[in-house]
This record gives structure tokens, sequence and C-alpha cells, in this order.
């Protein structure tokens, strides 16, 4: 009978302490507290424990006994591949993992399934804070994360929050600026794309009431700046038509553009509430030889590097600076307990893609 070969005990801190001839803590201070060690010594510990195939301290342990996981949990309500496909949320990304370096921390991205209801991931999350980018109101997963009695920040939305900070652009007055911008061109026939107003699946016209009951609050101060704008041009509101997309692609928006042009013919400008939608948009134009801006003028919301280079008329928003303030806002908050609100400034982008409609549309002030 072949005897099974013997199978080799991973080192531990006591062996590794006991073949060097030395405490466990000295063990210990090479990986944790490197400062307390000479560098031979520390360089000693560390050769023996490769040799020896000890992987060092425990990380699960260590943050039992610290109380702390140095790590940042991020929740998504969207799939995990969102975060690296999305270019406003790949902004905010780079934004809030550069923090977390300059402060030593990890960060955990956590999606969590739209409409989903099971919260485990949230309260099994070993992290020392939450940053939760962009969920609707009254969300499962945001609940489970107040729950919990850590740090939190909130990025864009919910708004208003009790006792927790935010971090989030001036959406209203970013679309204000637009709206403004198209009727000194003199556009009065628009059409507006949105991105989804509720977790519930809908793509189709968004009326007065749906707008009003938007679960995403920032959707809603995006319209609401464009009504507010359209309406110091003496636009009606009620006659602008808003299609809204569930899904956040340049499918959604070419397929939105292409139902609110075949339905409202005499359109001149598109307005979409992000640049993913108007690039999509853009697209469509492109196929069906609709001249833009000649005959149709068309405008996003991000200033993603993607609709820059596309010339793209725009409202740049600091994705990158608004990651950055949220970790920042989490990892410096010190003993401070006034939950703080930082809204950043958004900046109107003139590009190639809008102009004054044709001259049989035109409208000008006082005429």
């Amino acid at each position: 009978m072949t005897r099974s070969p013997r199978v080799r005990r991973p080192a531990t801190l006591a062996s590794l302490a006991a073949e060097l001839g030395v405490s466990r803590t000295t063990v210990s201070n090479a990986y944790n507290r490197p400062d307390q060690l000479s560098v031979q010594l520390r360089t000693r510990v560390l050769e023996t424990a490769r040799r020896l195939g000890y992987p060092g301290p425990d990380p699960v342990a260590r943050s039992l006994r610290t109380r702390q996981a140095r790590a940042v949990g991020l929740l998504l309500t969207e799939e995990l591949s969102f975060a690296f496909r999305d270019p406003a949320a790949l902004g905010f990304l780079e934004g809030l993992a550069g923090a977390c370096e300059d402060a030593g921390q990890g960060l955990l991205l956590m999606p969590a399934s739209r409409g989903g209801t099971d919260v485990t991931a949230v309260h099994q999350a070993s992290v020392d804070g939450f940053v939760v980018y962009s969920v609707p109101e009254r969300d499962p997963h945001l609940m489970a994360v107040l729950e919990r009695p850590l740090p939190t920040v909130v990025a864009d939305q919910p708004m208003d929050v009790e006792g927790v900070d935010r971090v989030g652009v001036d959406d209203r007055g970013g679309m204000l600026a637009m709206a403004r911008h198209l009727a000194e061109l003199g556009h009065r026939r628009i059409g507006v794309i949105c991105m989804r107003l509720s977790n519930t699946r809908y793509d189709g016209y968004a009326d007065a009431r749906r707008q009003r009951q938007a679960a995403f609050p920032v959707q809603r101060e995006r319209l609401r700046g464009l009504r507010d704008g359209f309406a110091e041009a003496g636009v009606d509101w009620a006659d602008v038509p808003v299609m809204e997309r569930f899904e956040h692609s340049m499918e959604a928006g070419a397929s939105a553009a292409s139902e609110l042009m075949d339905a409202h013919l005499g359109l001149t400008a598109l307005v979409c509430t992000s640049d993913v939608l108007a690039l999509g948009a853009l697209r469509l134009a492109e196929e069906r030889n609709w001249a833009v801006p000649e005959n149709l003028s068309v405008t996003g919301f991000d200033g993603v590097p993607e609709a820059i280079r596309a010339g793209l008329t725009t409202v740049r928003q600091p994705v990158k600076e608004k990651g950055r303030m949220a970790g920042q806002l989490l990892l410096n908050r010190g003993d401070r307990t006034e939950p703080r609100s930082i809204v950043l400034p958004t900046e109107l982008i003139p590009g190639a893609t809008s102009a004054p409609p044709p001259a049989a549309d035109r409208w000008f002030s006082g005429l």
C-alpha cells in the first residue's frame, strides 16, 4: 500500500518566532510596526517567513482586534460592470479611489441588484464606512447602510438624508443654463430624453405626474432646470415631450431619439439628461442623415471625455472631484458630528452640436 505524502503544515506566527529565536511580538512588528525593528532584523524575519511559507498576520483576526477594516464600502445599486462601463461612474470611482489611496484605505465595491431586497452584503461588509453612489429614494440597501453605526456619505442622491454627509452637483442650475442657451439660439420646439425615473422598468413618455414622483432626485432636478429655463422663454413645459429610458446606454438614447423624432416631426432640439444618451442620439442622427446642428441640435449632461471629443454641447460636472470629495468627507471626518452637504458647480460647454434652428423655425425675443 502506497503511503500518502506528508502534508507540510503551514508556518504560524509562533513557529516562525521559534525558528528565529525571537518573540511573537517581534514577528508581528515586522509586519505591522516596522519602525520598531532594525532594517537587518526585519529583513531576516521576512526572508525566513518566505522560506517557511508564512503568509503574514491574519487580516480577519487583526480586524477583530483593532475593530478597523481599513476599507471603504462603495454601494452601487447597479451591476458591478456599471462602475467600469459608465463614463461618469468611472470618473467618480477614480476620484474616490484616489482619496482612499491617499489615506491608505482599501475600497470594497458592493453592487446590489436593481430592485433587489437582499441586503445581506451590506450587513456583512467588513468596512469602516460607506459611500453610497446615486441610489433611489427609499432603497432597501441604503436603509441597511443607515442601520449600521458607521460614517456614511451619499454621492448625488438621495438628497437630505438626515445626519448623513452628501456631495453632489448643481443639477438644476446646469440644466437651467442649457435651457437658456437653446432658447437664446431660438429653439422653441424641444424634445427631452431622460434617464430612468424609477427602479421599475419603463420605456416611454414621462408625463408631469411621473416626473414629480421620480425616485431619482437628480433626474427631477435636471428636468426642473429645463422646465424653469424654457418657461422664461415662454415655452409651456406641457408641450415638451419627455421620453424616458430605463437602460443607460447609447442604444437607449438612439431608440428614444427615434421615437421622439418620428412622433414629433417639428422638433429642432433634443436635450438629453446624460452624455451617454446624447451620444446615442447623435449616432442615430448620423445613420438617418439628419444635419446636426443645422437642422437638429443635440445636447447632453456630464462632460465625459467621449462627449467632449465628439464636440457635444453639454453641461460638465466635476465627476472625479466629486468622488475625491466624497472620500475625503468620509475619511477626514474626525470627531465632527454635524453633517456636511457640498454642492459642486457645473459648467455649460457649448460645442459643435448646437446652433440656431432652421430659419423657418427661429424665434427671437421681442419679435
